[in-house]
């Protein structure tokens, strides 16, 4: 009986009879790298909006409010961070399998789609069918600003997949 805890050989087989480099890796990398930059940079740096900063129970004029925010966008960072470590278990998992290695445009398109698809289910989500927050409240014009966040996550989808096409394009036949 084969030992479990014994790492998995690494099989090397020539270009032409490799398996392709596996999608789902470079998506959720794209997926947890856009939550990060939403957290990071709309929540914490820009301070336009937290996870529940239009939900009337918790306002960010509160103490308690500002509490609750806080502890809901770090659950969001909880889950940004798993999308990347799940990106990064299946990476070297494509390489122990011995999975071509993805071109830099094959890779980067994935990694830009995944960013896309962050946006635009977030903000459908979030934005317009929970309502618990908006991309900026503080103009007037949210909902203006939460188009432009969706239009965001429609171009880095358009682009990314021109990018990913020339990516594939580059890997060997087979």
């Amino acid at each position: 009986m084969p030992d479990p805890s014994a790492p998995l050989p690494v099989r090397t087989p020539t270009r032409a009879a490799a398996r392709p480099p596996t999608r789902l890796a470079s998506l959720l990398y794209g997926i947890g790298l856009g939550g990060f930059v939403d957290g990071i940079v709309l929540h914490q740096v820009l301070q336009w909006h937290h996870m529940v900063s239009h939900v009337d129970d918790y306002p960010t004029t509160t103490v308690a409010g500002l509490e609750a925010n806080t502890l809901a966008d770090g659950l969001f960072h909880v889950v940004a961070w798993l999308c990347v470590v799940a990106g990064s278990v299946l990476t070297v998992r494509a390489w122990q399998q011995g999975r071509l290695a993805p071109t830099w445009s094959f890779h980067l398109g994935l990694v830009l789609a995944g960013w896309g698809l962050f946006n635009l289910v977030e903000g459908i989500i979030n934005h317009h069918l929970l309502g618990v927050h908006h991309v900026r409240d503080d103009l007037g014009a949210p909902l203006a600003w939460d188009l432009g966040f969706l239009a965001l996550g429609a171009l880095l989808l358009a682009g990314s997949w021109l990018l990913h096409r020339r990516g594939v394009r580059a890997l060997p036949a087979g």
